[in-house]
């Protein structure tokens, strides 16, 4: 089920009042893989969106698109994934562009009223939010490339398949071209696949 704009504003608050014991993670998709990212480093879901491209920009820039009367830079995260440009329009997840991939939504800085800024993630299409329990969560299979590495933070074994765990710290636009790894990513190879697919 795809949900944007109130209903999902709604999953995503109530997601973030979940037992320490568990996570609520925001479901997408792309390709044929699905992702999560946790609630509450998720500010808002755009929904489907047409970008306007940045003229010379790194291939996992996937362009931007107004947002709150500001310009928010977009990633492309199957770019990152080796993956060809989606058929259709992209949809959008705005996220909290910070250090720090644990802090909640009521961390020091926002008690000081210092604004955080966002970026955006572009993917195929956006699911529910998902309740797992943390005790499940498996590492990174060894045999992952570096590049994978630096995406994934995890799996959970779910009874549909895998649900991969991204950190939105390392997919900030600065992170991503500070790594070096990216430069070339459209097109080129993700990592083991086989071996996530695998994970206990």
């Amino acid at each position: 089920m795809i949900r944007t704009g109130m209903q999902e504003q709604k999953a995503l608050r109530a997601g973030a009042q979940e037992p320490e014991e568990y996570l609520s993670l925001c479901s997408f998709t792309a390709g044929t893989a699905r992702f999560g990212i946790d609630t509450h480093r998720i500010r808002e879901v755009l929904g489907r969106r047409l970008l306007q491209r940045v003229p010379l920009a790194p291939a996992y820039i996937g362009g931007i698109v107004p947002y709150r009367g500001e310009v928010l830079t977009t990633v492309s995260f199957r770019a990152l994934l080796g993956l060809p440009p989606f058929a259709g329009e992209s949809a959008v997840l705005v996220l909290e562009d910070c250090e720090s991939g644990d802090r909640g939504p009521n961390d020091e800085q926002e008690q000081h009223g210092t604004a955080r800024e966002s970026f955006g993630l572009m993917v195929d299409a956006v699911g529910g939010v998902v309740t797992v329990a943390r005790s499940i969560l498996a590492a990174n299979p060894a045999t992952l490339d570096e590049r994978s590495k630096t995406l994934f933070d995890g799996a959970f074994r779910m009874p549909d398949g895998l649900l991969i765990r991204l950190d939105p710290g390392m997919l900030r636009p600065a992170r991503l071209g500070g790594t070096g790894l990216f430069r070339h990513a459209l097109g080129a190879a993700t990592g083991d696949w086989g071996a996530m697919s695998c994970v206990r």
